[in-house]
């Protein structure tokens, strides 16, 4: 088996006194893709904010690489690099054309150079069918289309792994299957990824290992068979 890329151990969550996550445990090895599924509301997307720190954990502890991820770690904001995270609503800057918004955290987090970020940007973009939308903005885009560029912007920070929290809950069913599949094509260069979605099919497709959550707890855990 690959090495453990991530792990949690009995990890909790709450808002005051409403427990969201009760003693999680899950393991993602190197080029794995984990799905989580379960009814809206009972913590999967709260895990994933936990998982690069976004929210801040009432017990447990999560590891990336063996490196233990806490808000308060002096190198958490190395550590973020390596956590991509793909959101349900885009988080595009408005103001920023495509190409920018791709550009802006490998130039001013990892202090790469314009041309060497952009030539990666506007390969990735091509992969997804955007090249031309490079200098549009994003209020000129489809949601499928931003979404796509959120992917690419991910891309280019070269993370270990990716979080894909229900990307494409916000979109239009006929523009669902062109970021499925871009999806589908990054599983396939071997990137490690967790994914959580409503899209069965797709979570059957993709996966090796699916969580089923519930209520704050992991259910089930086993292949998508």
């Amino acid at each position: 088996m690959e090495q453990t890329l991530l792990s949690i151990e009995h990890l909790k969550k709450s808002y005051d006194d409403n427990l969201i996550l009760d003693d999680i445990n899950l393991e993602v090895h190197q080029g794995e893709v984990i799905v989580l599924v379960g009814p809206s509301g009972c913590g999967k997307s709260t895990m994933l904010r936990c998982i690069n720190a976004l929210e801040p954990i009432q017990g447990g502890e999560i590891k990336l690489n063996g490196e233990k991820i806490d808000p308060k770690n002096k190198n958490i904001a190395e550590l973020r690099q390596k956590i991509g995270m793909v959101f349900q609503s885009y988080e595009l800057f408005p103001h920023l054309t495509v190409l920018d918004n791709i550009l802006l955290a490998p130039m001013k987090v990892q202090k790469r150079k314009k041309e060497e970020a952009e030539k990666e940007a506007m390969a990735l973009l091509e992969r997804v069918g955007l090249a031309e939308k490079a200098k549009s903005y994003p209020r000129q885009l489809s949601g499928g289309q931003k979404q796509r560029v959120a992917i690419v912007r991910a891309l280019c920070m070269h993370p270990e792994i990716l979080l894909f929290d229900e990307v494409t809950a916000a979109l239009d069913p006929e523009m669902v299957g062109g970021v499925l599949d871009v999806i589908r094509s990054i599983a396939k260069d071997g990137m490690t990824m967790i994914i959580v979605t409503h899209e069965m099919n797709f979570a059957r497709e993709v996966s090796n290992q699916v969580a089923f959550f519930d209520e704050g707890k992991i259910l089930e855990q086993g292949t998508p068979q």
